[in-house]
């Protein structure tokens, strides 16, 4: 059972590596995102990683990304930004790509 054993505490360990890397990745897209948006919306340099700590703790609001979306796109259109729900998710897939690279790169 030893050999077992090995195995199923190295699928774990590569489970828990993979999660906290998966958790960065979303965290580091947030930023990005936060970033990119408030660039479109003009906020002052001052300001710029401000609302992306604050685009970062939205996603603790609830599970998945929709509640990302949802203050990206209402903060751009409230703006006066002329986008579409599809173009932030595409932004957010986008940036996702990027964001996990990085991780991994890191690692």
């Amino acid at each position: 059972m030893t050999t077992f054993d090995d195995r199923e505490r190295g699928f774990e360990k590569k489970f828990a590596l993979d999660q906290e890397q998966e958790f960065k990745a979303t965290a580091r897209r947030n930023r990005m995102l936060g970033q990119w948006a408030a660039g479109l919306m003009g906020l002052q340099a001052d300001r710029v990683d401000e609302y992306a700590k604050a685009v970062v703790k939205s996603d603790f609001e609830q599970p998945g990304d929709d509640d990302v979306l949802r203050k990206v796109f209402e903060d751009l259109k409230g703006a006066g930004v002329q986008t579409t729900e599809g173009e932030v998710r595409m932004k957010m897939a986008e940036l996702l790509a990027q964001a996990r690279e990085s991780v991994r790169s890191e690692s």
